[in-house]
């Protein structure tokens, strides 16, 4: 039985608590003649919680420690020479146990030894799964029967559910600002290791890219060199172009669809122009390095003017089609929900359509249109897989989109791909590369909601 079966069990087992919990209340209320304090659905809610939170504790313990029990427990049954391998080599034999324990066929060649240890290890998770949904079915079960005897018409379940969610709420953010916490300081503690071995001042102000380090002391040709203004060049420069094509496009539509548009026109167009933003980045690649590429390299052969057909030019203006619906769709919602007492204001005054659009509507909205653009800029920085297709991999300082580029997100990639070991410059510069990105992200967000709230226009 796996995890998922398990997964769904309980979801329907709670789904049927809830009915059932509904169902019991309105019944003893039609008994009794008596209204209940709260809803039917909080009380169905407060046992489907009751047995909910309890089952999904022990699941997610359980899942957590299973793993680690089952080794143990399979290392004190494997012959005995193997168990006094050194600690690295018995997590690979486990590791090899584990892989067989997957395959549906044993390979003829393997060790007998491993198959049987695989086939043990197979029945002590069945096992394990079986006690898993034997203990969940008994503790659900149980607390039902406990539920249902202590639900009473005068019990006041809205409070305590509605306190069991903002609970839940809370640890749910709680949960939110942990992750991200652990993200920043785990990049900031690889970062500083990097800087250790590499100057601060040679990665944010070298001009030459050039991870590759010497595995050996005496290889040479490979000592490493992490200068990163040509990635960060690289990355604004793509950046800059993607920003040039869909912050107009995509503000100008918004701005059609929402003021002139009639209803038809914008039930058609919307979401036709939101379909941009549901096909997979790989094929804006693949269309870009196949078709816009050679296109632009054959347009400026025919004008003498050298287009690569990996370049910065090509994968801005494949990538700023893309962000297109992000900056549209945020922008029409804002400029919909400026209130219409607004426009009627300006047309009593006189005002144009044109004009209200240009001077209330659009600096009404302004707050929500930045908001927009930042979420199209970081966007377009995070993107990978259009500049490994149609910018290339080539760390070169130019400011000229004609040429070949590459950005933070694809070195960061390009660092950490295969087998790598983490005491290297290499592999660490990864960490340096995504570190400066995040603070430089952040620069630009605290910047943005310093200019709005400046420059935004505040309506009653």
């Amino acid at each position: 039985m796996s995890p998922l079966i398990l997964i769904a069990f309980l979801l329907v087992f709670l789904v049927l608590t809830y009915q059932f919990g509904r169902f019991h209340i309105l019944r003893k209320a039609g008994l009794q003649k008596k209204k209940p304090h709260s809803l039917p659905g909080y009380y169905g809610t407060y046992i489907a919680l009751f047995c909910g939170i309890p089952s999904l504790c022990i699941f997610g313990l359980w899942i957590g420690l299973e793993p680690h029990i089952v080794e143990v427990l399979l290392l004190n049954e494997i012959p005995s020479d193997l168990k006094i391998l050194p600690p690295g080599e018995l997590n690979l034999l486990l590791n090899e146990i584990k892989n067989i324990a997957q395959k549906s066929e044993y390979v003829s060649n393997t060790n007998p030894v491993l198959i049987s240890a695989a086939e043990r290890y197979n029945d002590l998770h069945k096992i394990s799964m079986i006690a898993l949904a034997i203990l969940i079915t008994a503790l659900c079960v149980g607390i039902l029967a406990f539920a249902f005897n202590k639900i009473q018409l005068d019990l006041k379940a809205r409070p305590i559910v509605e306190k069991c969610i903002q609970f839940i709420l809370v640890i749910a953010s709680i949960i939110a600002i942990i992750t991200t916490i652990g993200i920043v300081l785990s990049l900031l503690f690889e970062s500083i290791r990097f800087f250790n071995i590499v100057s601060p001042f040679e990665f944010l102000f070298g001009i030459t890219w050039s991870p590759q380090t010497a595995l050996r002391d005496d290889q040479v040709g490979a000592s490493g060199t992490f200068g990163a203004i040509p990635i960060f060049a690289g990355t604004l420069l793509i950046t800059l172009i993607a920003m040039v094509v869909s912050v107009p496009v995509g503000l100008l539509s918004a701005t059609y669809m929402a003021e002139y548009a009639s209803p038809k026109v914008r039930a058609v167009v919307k979401p036709l122009l939101e379909i941009l933003a549901g096909i997979p980045t790989v094929v804006y690649g693949f269309f870009a390095a196949l078709t816009i590429g050679p296109a632009f390299r054959g347009f400026g052969e025919q004008i003498g003017i050298g287009i690569a057909s990996e370049s910065a030019l090509v994968a801005g203006l494949v990538m700023g089609v893309m962000i297109i619906p992000f900056v549209s769709s945020l922008s029409d919602d804002v400029i919909n929900a400026v209130p219409q007492s607004l426009r009627d204001g300006a047309y009593a005054l006189g005002a144009t359509k044109s004009e209200t659009v240009r001077q209330v509507v659009l600096p009404a909205a302004l707050h929500g249109i930045v908001g927009a653009v930042l979420l199209a800029i970081s966007r377009a920085i995070g993107e990978t897989m259009i500049v490994v297709m149609a910018a290339g991999l080539a760390a070169n300082l130019t400011a000229n989109p004609f040429e070949a580029v590459t950005t933070v997100t694809v070195q960061i990639v390009t660092l950490l791909v295969g087998d790598q070991e983490f005491d290297s410059a290499k592999t660490l510069a990864a960490f340096a590369l995504g570190l400066v990105l995040f603070l430089v992200t952040l620069a630009l967000n605290v910047l943005a909601l310093i200019a709005v709230r400046r420059y935004r226009e505040e309506y009653e």
